[in-house]
């Protein structure tokens, strides 16, 4: 069978190209994909190459697909895994195989599979490490953003509390108590607070900073102070450029106790060590955000360390089981991450949005693997409308969906966009 892939040939070499794929044998699967949603993580594979440490180093004659955040049905099952999958099955990939103690993974290092692709073979080692999850949810572009979904319920189970007078870790953010959210007004916030919400443990007060007044609107907008009421949570948002003394504010939101889980969504340095300061007793700072400078560091103050167990944990992706949780979470309709996505394009225009992802703004780049079409922001669709039916569509659509991506958009496109050639 043939597939369009964008494969990756060398640094800042990505190709999009027609091929055959090999048969497959009785221990892998035929699978064709629908949507991927691009991630910084093959930036970075992107522009190092054979340098990266999940990229091969022959890549220039043996290339491997980009894309990691995939969802799309399964066309046909070897012999050893016929009993466990069927065709016609939805499905999306834990990237993260951990087979055999090597970083291999699909979208980085295999040739026959990856996201940025029509048509794949899954390997057996996907199946082997129990990676190939069924996604029984309606739209595709769920089961792509179950990937990052699960970086953020990662986190929140890598937070961890302890007892006085015990050294016995309790993992997850603490129950019932003052959370914090620092820079979350962005993509990635907007899903960890809908997960703080809607997840299994709450917190009792929630509060989301940001430094943009339109940033905090929209967030507003999405995620309401009623809705979060509803679930037991108190959220309250708060611009942070025009408060004098920060610390004071965000302390007397809590009558002076602090927060028992802050959570830092921006690689910078005031921001960390604000989080450090309005920890209270046995706080924990998570820090969810990756920093490009490996030198990047920040001042913690110790002494709290000592004598108020505060602490600091780091996760830079979900497992499996944080995998498995997101999708049973969106199949259920309990959370709902289509905040997290900004632009929608098609296969064409995968290699030159990878190459440049540093430069556009906005949150997650979602790929529909079947068809022709630029990438275009979702607040340009009403203006591109004007002069192109299927966008006026679209934008009446999303409209209507609280200026969110749907599963009404999504099968609108896929019907009346422009096939890929």
């Amino acid at each position: 069978m043939k597939t369009k892939a964008v494969r990756l040939y060398g640094k800042n070499d990505l190709r999009l190209e027609e091929f055959e794929l090999p048969p497959i044998k009785d221990d892998e699967i035929l699978a064709h994909i629908v949507s991927d949603s691009l991630c910084m993580s093959s930036y970075k594979a992107a522009v190092q190459g054979p340098e990266h440490k999940r990229v091969p180093k022959d890549i220039d004659k043996r290339p491997v697909i980009i894309g990691h955040e995939f969802c799309g049905e399964i066309l046909e099952v070897g012999k050893k895994w016929s009993p466990k999958f069927k065709p016609g099955q939805k499905f999306t990939v834990q990237p993260a195989l951990n087979y055999r103690g090597t970083l291999a993974a699909p979208g980085y290092s295999f040739q026959y599979i990856g996201g940025d692709a029509t048509y794949i073979v899954i390997p057996n080692e996907v199946m082997e490490m129990n990676c190939l999850l069924p996604y029984n949810g309606e739209a595709y572009f769920y089961g792509s953003l179950s990937e990052p979904m699960s970086c953020i319920v990662g986190a929140f189970h890598a937070s961890y509390h302890t007892t006085q007078g015990s050294y016995v870790h309790h993992m997850g953010i603490a129950e019932g108590a003052n959370m914090a959210m620092l820079g979350a007004a962005g993509p990635m916030g907007l899903g960890a607070v809908d997960y703080a919400i809607h997840g299994p443990r709450k917190p009792r007060f929630l509060v989301v900073t940001d430094i943009d007044d339109a940033r905090l609107a929209r967030a507003a907008q999405i995620i309401t102070v009623e809705e979060a009421a509803k679930n037991g949570v108190e959220l309250k948002y708060v611009n942070t450029a025009g408060i004098e003394n920060v610390d004071k504010y965000l302390l007397d939101l809590t009558g002076g106790k602090g927060y028992s889980d802050v959570f830092v969504f921006a690689p910078v340095k005031p921001v960390v060590e604000l989080a450090d300061r309005i920890l209270g007793k046995d706080g924990c700072l998570n820090f969810f955000a990756g920093p490009t400078n490996p030198a990047f560091s920040a001042e913690f103050n110790f002494y709290n360390v000592h004598y108020s167990s505060t602490h600091v944990v780091g996760t830079s992706g979900g497992n499996t089981d944080d995998m498995i949780e997101s999708l049973q979470l969106m199949e259920k309709g309990l959370i709902n991450p289509a905040a997290m996505i900004t632009h929608v394009g098609g296969l064409n225009c995968v290699a030159e949005t990878t190459l440049n992802l540093p430069k556009i703004p906005g949150g997650k780049k979602l790929i529909y693997t079947n068809i022709d079409m630029e990438l275009t922001a979702i607040a340009d669709f009403k203006e591109k409308g004007k002069t192109d039916p299927l966008f006026a569509k679209l934008a009446e659509i999303i409209e209507n969906n609280n200026g969110l991506w749907c599963a009404e958009a999504e099968k609108y496109l896929l019907e009346n966009a422009k096939p890929i050639k």
